[in-house]
């Protein structure tokens, strides 16, 4: 991967110069081999990806471009092993939120340490958010003393993961 690969933008941002995202298309075969490929091992150099989904390095590396461009491919990142990050505890913490109230509860929930994934979702709750803490007392205090304290939030619910697996596609 290039430099100005390594360093993707973050989503919803442009940096100087670079054209808006293009509307949503479909992918065709090659650039979904792409796609798995990247998502199983995102350190994958150019030449190892057109060796696997059997196109030249140019092909490859002009396909991973215009992923990246199209904002398909968001960035590359690495997976953490939280527990061995010394961040052992893992909860999913469902919100109910005061309606119109979702894009400063959002902005809230970015800052808090330890939040990997929110969702905006449909059903018994308002919102799905995924933290990883160093132990069950950090859970505790993120819980009760910082996200219950977020403006717009009304309840929570607390559910304690005691496992987790992550699924990666089988590479091409």
């Amino acid at each position: 991967m290039s430099e100005e690969q390594m360093s993707a933008t973050p989503p919803g941002m442009r940096p100087e110069g670079r054209r808006p995202r293009p509307a949503a298309r479909p992918l065709d075969a090659v650039d979904e081999a792409i796609v798995r490929l990247l998502r199983h091992d995102g350190r994958a150099s150019v030449r190892a990806v057109a060796e696997r989904v059997h196109i030249s390095r140019a092909n490859a590396y002009a396909r991973i471009n215009r992923l990246v461009e199209d904002g398909v491919i968001r960035g590359f990142t690495a997976r953490i092993d939280h527990e061995r990050a010394g961040r052992g505890a893992s909860a999913y913490v469902t919100l109910k939120i005061v309606q119109d109230s979702w894009r400063s509860v959002k902005e809230e929930l970015e800052r808090l340490p330890g939040a990997a994934h929110i969702a905006l979702v449909s059903g018994d709750f308002d919102v799905l958010l995924l933290v990883h803490t160093a132990d069950n007392r950090e859970l505790r205090d993120l819980v009760l003393t910082r996200i219950q304290a977020i403006p717009g939030v009304i309840g929570t619910h607390t559910l304690l993961v005691f496992e987790e697996t992550d699924l990666l596609p089988e590479p091409p």
